[in-house]
């Protein structure tokens, strides 16, 4: 800001005796500032995410977070954050064993703000102090939800934290009473409930339960394993799609988006319950001794959970190649978008599916039940798409120089897994180098905020060309 004292021109020294000599007017000049790219979308969420993961590796560094003397290496407690931030699961030390029930507790902090995210926890604190939500943060919190419209965003916020919170604190009363009356005492079924609630709902993988084989004591209780499918399910078909199921309550009163994410949900369900049914069915090593009704509720958690949530009742590592391929597959594709789920998001999938099949149909647009798609999110699935498995097979080729050696289905098998912000592992997470964790690491961040991005940054307006080339057909296929 400049200020500028106007006080008459040059000429104005001698003055005339009838007058008045001219007053100084002082005039302010503010210059415009351009947006500081600091504060943009979606910059700022990658700058939240960042953070987060700095203040929970500093938080789980000090010596009352963890069991061994003094702190933890610090690329332990990175990993450690940046798995419970971007709700993946993977870990290098066991987390009932590892942490003490304080750094149990920062991790189930930093799986609660990863699961509902930065513009849904900034615009609700806002709104609960009185502050007016501006523009700019109605834009952050539309595209962080990829709408396409301004209206009800405040209603929405608030909507979205009521539901979650809900759902967790409903999850967290089941597995309490279940857990104090036939299991734990009444401290021990507090925490177990609670930390297992928040994990299970924001499909983040991490077990706390004092038990070498972790979430597999409890392959058998049909109970338990139910309440956590079901709190995996609901958080991995986005909070969108939960509000549109209450509201509209008819499969023909949903939203396009909501019909797709149930129709292509329950599609991977069906198909990765049957294929670990039949392929595993006289394997004794996963489930091959269990009793006909345990093997068909254990293959339906675990097709459950195989997508983005990343528990595991069975020995994954013992089982067949084509059931650990398959659960690539799944975990690739993940849960819904705007979720708590990662993967390339079951969205993005089904319009590629519908674009696939329109084009083998010839048909110049994309349809599904009654509704056409934009050319625009076409072409941004494909992109996210193609971007998604060109990464995947990066991480895979670097994996493949730190960890040299190592299986080779295993480590595509981890990066996928992280990618896909899963969490399910065949065993060699523990045995990464340094190296390779800061990859695994780097994954589940681009994991978790990479689709999101690509969508962002798409949805975002773009000029029209100013000139186009002259067309030349190259031979494809």
């Amino acid at each position: 800001m400049q200020n500028i004292w106007n006080s008459g021109s040059s000429n104005d020294t001698e003055k005339s005796p009838g007058q008045q000599p001219s007053e100084s007017v002082l005039v302010t000049v503010t210059n415009r500032r351009m947006q500081s790219r600091f504060a943009t979308s979606p910059l700022i969420i990658i700058y939240f995410f960042v953070a987060i993961i700095c203040m929970g590796t500093t938080l789980l560094l000090l010596p009352l977070s963890s069991n061994i003397e003094g702190s933890p290496p610090f690329t332990v407690a990175l990993f450690t954050a940046t798995s419970a931030i971007t709700v993946t699961g993977l870990v290098v030390q066991e987390t009932a064993f590892y942490w003490t029930r304080v750094g149990q507790a920062m991790i189930m902090g930093m799986i609660f703000v990863g699961g509902l995210g930065f513009m849904t926890i900034a615009t609700f604190l806002l709104i609960i102090l009185g502050q007016r939500v501006t523009l700019t943060q109605r834009l952050l919190m539309r595209e962080n939800l990829m709408l396409d419209q301004f209206g009800n965003l405040v209603r929405l916020t608030v909507a979205i934290v009521v539901v979650a919170t809900g759902i967790q604190l409903f999850g967290f009363i089941v597995l309490f009473t279940y857990f104090y009356l036939f299991i734990y005492p009444l401290g021990e079924a507090i925490w177990q409930a609670a930390f297992h609630a928040v994990s299970a709902f924001n499909n983040a993988g991490f077990i706390a339960f004092n038990h070498p084989s972790g979430l597999a004591v409890f392959q058998t209780d049909k109970f338990v394993i139910g309440v956590i499918g079901t709190l995996i399910f609901v958080g991995g078909i986005s909070y969108l799609v939960v509000i549109d199921l209450f509201r509209a309550k008819r499969f023909s009163r949903f939203a396009l988006n909501t019909k797709l994410v149930i129709v292509g949900t329950m599609s991977l369900l069906f198909l990765g319950f049957a294929a670990i049914f039949v392929l595993e069915f006289d394997n004794p090593d996963t489930i091959g001794n269990l009793p006909l009704l345990d093997k068909i509720t254990v293959s339906i958690f675990q097709s459950i959970s195989d997508r983005t949530a990343g528990f595991g009742i069975v020995d994954i590592s013992r089982a067949h190649d084509g059931t650990n391929v398959l659960q690539m597959a799944l975990m690739f594709i993940g849960g819904a978008s705007a979720s708590v789920a990662g993967g390339i998001k079951v969205n993005t999938m089904a319009v590629v599916f519908m674009a696939l099949v329109a084009q083998i149909r010839q048909r110049n647009k994309v349809a599904a039940f009654g509704r056409e798609l934009p050319d625009r999110q076409v072409q941004r699935a494909y992109l996210i798409l193609s971007v998604s498995a060109a990464f995947v097979f990066l991480v895979v080729m670097l994996l493949s120089i730190t960890e040299d050696g190592a299986d080779t289905l295993a480590v595509i098998f981890e990066a996928v897994s992280a990618f896909g912000t899963c969490g399910l592992s065949l065993g060699i997470t523990s045995a990464l180098s340094p190296l390779g964790q800061l990859i695994i690491a780097m994954t589940m961040f681009i994991g978790k905020l990479g689709p999101l991005m690509i969508g962002v940054t798409m949805s975002q307006s773009t000029e029209n060309d100013l000139y186009r080339y002259a067309q030349e057909r190259v031979t494809i296929g």
